[in-house]
């Protein structure tokens, strides 16, 4: 999608839609609440957290300026939020009670307020869920050491509200700033946004939780013979598949069995003490070495979770440099739909009784399977265009769906692509499922988003219709 006019009409379109679209979809749950900024703590910034108390304005996307949890962001080239994106900011899904994702964090807070506990008898992790999904650029990227031509800070798969802030696209966005309030041991779990593609495990918010915890040096080999002799730290090491130059391989080995002992105990813990795990190398660049945890569930290996040993530049940015330590990032969603079975990521947002009683349990740690809804008939609808010049990606058209037709668009496949042989033009063929997850839809219902769809793909993305 281009920046600028066309950008803005977009936004307008969305709101000018939704009176047409009201008895059709709801746009958002009853139970959102916007909320103001409090303080996580003295150490951090004051805009960091969020209140309960439902008394910050809504989000508004302005022609010059896009309104969010109370605050004003100037609008520049780089804004590409949308205003259905921000109707899901300040929801909270994760902190409803008797919600699944609630259900899940609980379960793993639970488990580690349980298993680490420190001499006073207190737990050893601290529990951080209510940050602000608002974050600078430099929160999110830089301070991860996310190099500034990497990938994933490309518009096409992230929410910008200008060029300095954004809806972060991971927990991890917070990490420095709770290590430099003084924190050694902490579990961060919030909402995420990226813009991606649409089917039954793809929404453009999600949820994470992660976990820190980082070690002096007497921490880590108090139980060591003669660990007073060792050290965190080498002076002229090199950097190696196996450690980063500033560590010394016995403590990266000691760290890294303490990570994946921690892991797999809370793999278990969720899906039984049977469970078969397996441990792949991978890279992130915010740790080294990286693992992906795979757990076999069902007779598939199922990747469940990244981590690793944090970067010491990292770690020492954030005024922790006598100190070593691992982070891993989890989705909260993928495990609520493997653990309890639940089809659909668009689930996790109705407000559907007969979806949500399911998981008001007596005990959090209770068993309990997703029973199935009544499954209501799809319908599909193919959209044909001619794509301009440049300026084209397929994320932009898949917020576009998503800001027009909302949940009701359950997938979307590319069946066709056709190169004009005089022109060299090229056309996409999509496929649109539209599916009510509490009732049958019908075509005349689908027809008017549809049609939307069409006249907004042609003057917002610069498209030229072949219906």
């Amino acid at each position: 999608m281009t920046n600028g006019p066309s950008t803005m009409r977009l936004y307008r379109r969305s709101f000018t839609l939704l009176p047409l679209l009201k008895h059709i979809t709801r746009h958002r749950p009853s139970n959102c609440r916007q909320t103001d900024a409090l303080a996580v703590s003295h150490r951090l910034q004051p805009f960091r957290g969020l209140s309960t108390d439902g008394s910050a304005p809504q989000p508004r996307i302005c022609a010059n300026s896009v309104e969010v949890l109370g605050h004003v962001y100037p609008r520049d080239d780089t804004t590409n939020v949308t205003a259905k994106i921000l109707s899901k900011v300040g929801c909270q899904l994760h902190n409803r009670p008797h919600h699944p994702l609630w259900l899940i964090k609980e379960r793993i807070k639970d488990h580690f307020y349980r298993s680490y506990v420190g001499r006073s008898g207190n737990p050893r992790f601290s529990v951080h869920d209510n940050l602000s999904p608002v974050v600078t650029v430099e929160q999110n990227f830089d301070s991860l050491l996310i190099p500034p031509d990497h990938p994933s800070r490309k518009k096409g798969d992230n929410y910008y509200l200008n060029r300095a802030h954004m809806l972060r696209a991971h927990t991890s966005a917070h990490q420095k700033e709770l290590v430099s309030s003084g924190l050694d041991c902490f579990l961060m779990a919030g909402d995420v946004y990226r813009r991606d593609e649409i089917d039954s495990s793809h929404y453009p918010v999600f949820h994470q939780m992660e976990g820190v915890r980082l070690f002096s040096n007497h921490e880590l080999f108090a139980k060591v013979e003669n660990g007073e002799d060792l050290s965190l730290f080498d002076r002229a090491g090199q950097r190696t598949p196996q450690k980063q130059e500033t560590h010394t391989l016995e403590a990266v080995k000691l760290l890294e069995f303490d990570l994946k002992q921690t892991l797999a105990r809370l793999m278990r813990h969720l899906f039984g003490e049977d469970l078969e795990i397996r441990w792949v190398d991978c890279y992130f660049p915010f740790t080294h070495p990286s693992f992906e945890m795979e757990v076999r569930f069902q007779g598939d290996w199922l990747e469940v979770l990244g981590c690793g040993v944090m970067e010491q530049e990292l770690v020492n940015s954030a005024g922790a440099a006598n100190k070593i330590g691992w982070a891993f990032g989890l989705g909260l969603e993928r495990l609520a739909m493997v653990l309890f079975g639940i089809p659909d990521i668009r689930l996790f947002w109705s407000e559907d009784e007969r979806f949500l009683k399911q998981f008001c349990l007596s005990d959090i740690c209770q068993s309990v399977t997703f029973q199935a809804l009544s499954k209501y008939p799809p319908l599909f609808n193919d959209i044909s265009f001619w794509l301009p010049s440049d300026g084209y990606t397929e994320n932009d058209f898949y917020d576009l769906l998503r800001s027009i037709g909302g949940d009701l668009v359950e997938k979307v496949t590319l069946v066709d692509s056709f190169i004009h042989p005089k022109t060299k033009r090229v056309s996409h063929c999509y496929r649109i499922v539209y599916r009510h997850m509490e009732r049958t839809l019908t075509q005349e219902e689908v027809r008017i988003i549809h049609e939307a769809i069409e006249q907004a793909a042609e003057k917002e993305l610069g498209v030229q219709g072949r219906y």
